[in-house]
């Protein structure tokens, strides 16, 4: 299965929170599924970190 994880999916399983689904967690992790990142998930991620450190 190919899963598009949005902003706070990736956030959410690289920082390991709770706030991510534990099935979502599995699909994610399950060898067989490829993940995709969208370049505006990347974009939103500098956007949001640059005006943190501001």
């Amino acid at each position: 299965m190919n899963l598009l994880l949005d902003t706070h999916a990736l956030i959410w399983y690289i920082t390991d929170s709770r706030r991510l689904p534990a099935k979502t967690r599995s699909l994610i992790e399950l060898p067989e599924n490829h993940c995709f990142v969208s370049l505006a998930t990347y974009w939103e991620m500098a956007v949001k970190n640059s005006h943190n450190t501001k």
